[in-house]
């Protein structure tokens, strides 16, 4: 056995001979983010280890970093096996969980009062009961019919938005925000059922979820001065896979045909029961799911976009680590998913980085080839985020830095200025955004590969249910990421069609509205459980024409 000590929490673990750096930091507790989940194809596990450390080690992923970092001794934390004790530096990165842009809120609409929980008091008894849906649920001492609270969760793969709402008047009483913790098991959805595979697994990753949304819910409580027992409503919005790993359920079926979720949400479970901290009567309810990568998210945002209720032809997008679509003809509404891949969180991008302080955001170039950039916070840029990534992209295409095939012009034919950015990166051609950071060629294709599958998808559902691009009223985007998008890049990159300009609209964080006005008004729940069972879902993946156009919409 091996001595590992972190640094700086200075937390040991012992562990095995050639156990990994990562799997020594999940034993001990220490937060290292793998987006791959130990596939060693990410290179952001990084940490640093002393000279004298680095020959008890045995080295891997040496392809994913520069010689500068090799020679300050840094090392994959998913590839280096421990061969003796160790010291080991983690790069924190500053206080991410606060730092990290997250949208909060989303388009909505008048909700009328009608929540699931509802009170009546007893003056004879002096007592209140608590019921859900006419059921009693439990009885209060004392006339509490004032203290009635419910929190609204949106679940995201990468990101947690949690809202305190007051449901006698409807109003917001705090909302807070964090990076879903299970992030260091993995960025995206694939990783993280692989890993929840196994009982041990799935228990790990709903632990850090559970535990993460009760100690916002104490956060929210306190300042909002609201007592965590007069919260009696949990309602949880995200993917599919999210809700299996925060209800603790198997989520192995949706890896492999014929993909079927064993949630159907529209239901409710006990809260205590789930191990969410909130009043011994509580109920935590999951919105309609849709299909096994069509989750309540979704549901969600239909509702909040009132998608079912629109006049015309409506394309609803929520962009991400999954593409979830909905075109709605008229009502009528025909939904599909397909996989982006992490490349738009900022993951498998050579100097990519999730929506933090310091991250680039917005890139443009002029007609001479000058440079302004924007990042979050406006702090020195220290990498790219989605929305800056789609904008360099997209500005790069226009300008003929990129062809349409995806590949950096030769500097010879590239204007001066232009010219001047262009950069060998670990023996590949790249484009300098600003010094330090630059897209290489390797980015380049993983942008093509995000958007190619979210274009082919927008494609394929058109062309089933008979719709051509120009025939559409409207775009909507959806999400937090959406919202920090430019309809200009999104359509110079090609990842949205051409026709598509001047009708997008960019919605915010619908799950979350749309979370909310389930818990206001039961109403909503079974309008939209109707509306999701008449639904037709397409997998996309089952489609000979999908692939096709895939490779079709690799090109800018």
């Amino acid at each position: 056995m091996h001595k590992v000590t972190f640094l700086p929490e200075e937390k040991t673990v012992r562990v095995a001979h050639g156990t990994s750096i990562l799997e020594a930091a999940r034993a001990a507790g220490v937060p290292i983010e793998a987006p791959c989940n130990g596939a060693s194809i990410c290179g952001k596990c990084r940490v640093r280890l002393a000279e004298g450390d680095l020959a008890r080690i045995s080295r891997g992923g040496a392809p994913l970093l520069s010689e500068a970092e090799r020679a300050e001794g840094c090392v994959l934390a998913c590839s280096a096996g421990i061969l003796g004790d160790i010291r080991v530096t983690r790069e924190t990165g500053g206080d991410a969980q606060t730092k990290t842009q997250i949208m909060e809120k989303g388009v909505s609409f008048e909700v009328r009062l009608a929540p699931e929980i509802g009170k009546e008091y007893a003056p004879e008894r002096d007592e209140t009961a608590v019921r859900a849906g006419g059921a009693l649920r439990g009885v209060e001492r004392g006339d509490t019919r004032g203290a009635l609270c419910g929190i609204v969760a949106d679940i995201g793969t990468t990101t947690l938005v949690a809202e305190l709402v007051d449901m006698t008047s409807g109003r917001t009483l705090a909302t807070r925000s964090a990076v879903n913790p299970q992030t260091a098991y993995g960025q995206d959805v694939l990783s993280r059922i692989a890993f929840a595979s196994t009982p041990q697994g799935l228990a790990a990753l709903r632990d850090l979820i559970v535990r993460e949304i009760n100690a916002m819910t104490a956060a929210l409580c306190e300042g909002a001065g609201v007592r965590a027992d007069r919260v009696y409503e949990l309602v949880l919005c995200g993917n599919t896979a999210m809700l299996h790993l925060a209800m603790g359920v198997d989520p192995s079926s949706l890896s492999k045909v014929p993909f079927v979720s064993r949630l159907r949400g529209g239901e409710s479970a006990d809260a205590g029961e789930k191990g969410f901290d909130i009043s011994p009567f509580g109920l935590a309810y999951l919105p309609p799911i849709l299909s096994a990568y069509v989750g309540a998210d979704i549901s969600a945002g239909i509702l909040a976009a009132r998608l079912h209720a629109r006049a015309g032809r409506s394309l609803f997008i929520d962009i991400g680590t999954n593409g979830e679509m909905i075109v709605a003809d008229n009502g009528r509404l025909c939904a599909a998913s397909t996989a982006a891949g992490p490349a738009f969180e900022g993951m498998n991008i050579r100097c990519g980085m999730r929506a933090a302080t310091g991250a680039i955001e917005r890139f443009e170039l002029d007609a001479a080839g000058g440079v302004a950039l924007r990042t979050i916070g406006g702090a020195p840029p220290c990498g790219i985020c989605g929305s800056g990534l789609i904008d360099i992209a997209g500005e790069l295409v226009k300008a003929g830095v990129i062809d349409e095939t995806g590949k950096f012009e030769s500097p010879a034919a590239l204007p001066p200025r232009l010219a001047a950015r262009m950069i060998g990166e670990d023996g590949m051609p790249a484009f300098s955004v600003a010094p330090g950071i630059a897209l290489t060629q390797r980015d380049v294709r993983q942008v093509q590969l995000a958007k190619g599958a979210l274009r082919a998808g927008v494609e394929t559902l058109l062309a089933i249910v008979g719709l051509r691009a120009e025939e559409l009223d409207r775009v909507l985007i959806a999400g937090s990421f959406g919202y920090h998008l430019r309809a200009e890049s999104l359509i110079n990159t090609g990842l949205l069609p051409r026709a598509f300009a001047g009708r997008i609209e960019f919605l915010g964080n619908t799950a979350q509205s749309g979370g909310r006005a389930f818990l206001l008004n039961r109403a909503h729940r079974a309008e939209i459980a109707a509306l999701v069972r008449e639904a037709e879902v397409v997998e996309l993946a089952n489609r000979a024409e999908f692939n096709e156009l895939f490779i079709d919409c690799l090109n800018f």
